[in-house]
């Protein structure tokens, strides 16, 4: 009880500022009252001077008080506006050097850089909502409840409801509960009443008034999965048809002559000779065609890796010492540990090394194996393979399955080594050295 009534006689800072003023004229007062009631003036003259003074002592006591108080009620004035998003007041400043004509500068640049940034807050939330409206890309939004919040056009269109019947429902409501289980981006089968197909899911997190939120953007790639399957379809296709017709129109060609050969009455005295012969090219052409058809199967029953610790430095020695038709110089690099498959990892640097001595003795030229650690977003393992043939003329066709520019090679010798090193997270390049001459292969692993 006792501090409640300490607050209430709490004087106001109004209050304070008038007693104070008060305070400071009153010695003036009193001795002024004083020598005018004992200097032998008259009562008329005492009391007239005596409420003079009385008078002049209030009017400074209450001047002071408004001069304090009134740029304070105008400060918490402007300072209210600006709570309330009002950028429109400003403070009338005297222009001088004195404290209180800084502060009030002060707080009109406040304003004004308040009104700014509230514009183009505006005109930014203007831009992403007519962006929003606009993309043909699904977006929502949900709380920690997993309660639809925002939801854009596209994604009206793909749940075929209006926003206002969408917001407030869960997202088992309205089937994007799988959509928004898993954090990284992923392709889902998925049926909406707006359209049906394959969906790359985003999920992300953001917070909105301190509250945690999360963002799912639905993408529908069904038509450019779709055309990218036709692309990849006719370049299969090419390449089988291509193959085939190499072994098939020899087969038939040689097939024919032979059928006329048996055919021809008399024989002729050398006609096994050419029997033989054909049904060797025959033979040869078939075999072949076999082996093609065990690369292409090579090629589409590749294993997922099966990930371990593996030491890199062992491996790369026992690859480079594996070419036996040319040395390779080795560069070592630090002592690395990462996590892979060391069957898969090798026979991917099999290949490298021997494209890579291929290359080298068209040109009578060497090779070199090596590796190093490369810091930027993560740290990545890098192994490299160089040499000093006659470089890559056709790049574009590189990792095309089947396609290859030397005599009697199946073409997935560098297919089968980048889908190694994209299913261990990393990734393969080739390209001609500068200065040359000659080729580099880089591998880039994670660590």
């Amino acid at each position: 009880m006792t501090g409640r009534r300490r607050r209430r006689r709490r004087q106001s800072h109004e209050q304070r500022i008038l007693l104070l003023s008060l305070l400071a004229g009153l010695p003036a007062t009193v001795l002024a009252v004083t020598l005018l009631w004992t200097g032998g003036y008259s009562p008329r003259v005492q009391w007239t001077l005596g409420l003079v003074v009385a008078g002049f002592w209030l009017g400074f006591a209450f001047s002071v008080r408004n001069a304090v108080v009134r740029p304070l009620q105008t400060l918490s004035n402007l300072l209210f506006a600006l709570r309330e998003e009002d950028y429109s007041f400003r403070a009338r400043a005297s222009g001088g050097d004195d404290a209180l004509s800084q502060v009030m500068v002060e707080v009109n640049a406040l304003a004004e850089t308040l009104r700014e940034q509230r514009l183009g807050a505006l005109e930014a939330t203007a831009l992403l909502r007519k962006v929003m409206e606009e993309i043909d890309v699904a977006v929502f939004t949900f709380d920690q409840e997993r309660r639809l919040r925002l939801v854009n056009r596209a994604g009206e269109r793909a749940l075929g409801r209006p926003t206002e019947r969408l917001l407030g429902l869960t997202a088992e409501d309205v089937g994007l509960s799988v959509a928004l289980a898993a954090d990284a981006p992923h392709v889902l089968e998925m049926n909406f009443p707006g359209g049906s197909g394959r969906w790359e899911a985003h999920v992300g997190t953001f917070r909105q008034r301190g509250l945690p939120h999360r963002l799912l953007v639905l993408a529908n790639v069904s038509r450019a999965l779709r055309e990218e399957e036709r692309q990849a379809w006719q370049r299969l296709i090419r390449v089988l048809g291509h193959e085939l017709n190499n072994s098939l129109t020899p087969i038939r060609s040689i097939a024919g002559s032979l059928e006329s050969l048996v055919a021809r009455e008399p024989r002729a005295a050398d006609w096994d000779v050419d029997m033989r012969k054909g049904l060797s090219v025959i033979a040869t052409r078939a075999e072949a065609l076999g082996r093609f058809m065990e690369a292409y199967g090579r090629l589409a029953r590749l294993p997922a890796p099966q990930l371990r610790p593996m030491t890199l430095a062992p491996l790369v020695r026992r690859v480079a010492g594996l070419e036996t038709r040319l040395g390779v110089s080795l560069t070592e690099g630090p002592g690395v540990t990462l996590l892979a498959d060391p069957d898969q990892v090798e026979q991917l640097l099999i290949n490298l090394v021997r494209n890579a001595v291929d290359a080298a003795q068209e040109t009578g030229g060497g090779v070199r194996l090596g590796w190093d650690v490369v810091d930027g977003a993560a740290r990545q393992l890098e192994v490299f393979v160089d040499d000093d043939g006659p470089g890559l003329s056709d790049t574009a066709n590189l990792f095309v399955p089947f396609f290859t520019t030397k005599r009697g090679g199946s073409g997935i010798g560098l297919v089968l080594a980048r889908q190694i090193a994209e299913a261990h997270g990393g990734g393969l390049t080739l390209e001609n050295r500068v200065p040359g001459p000659g080729c580099r292969a880089r591998l880039r692993l994670p660590l």
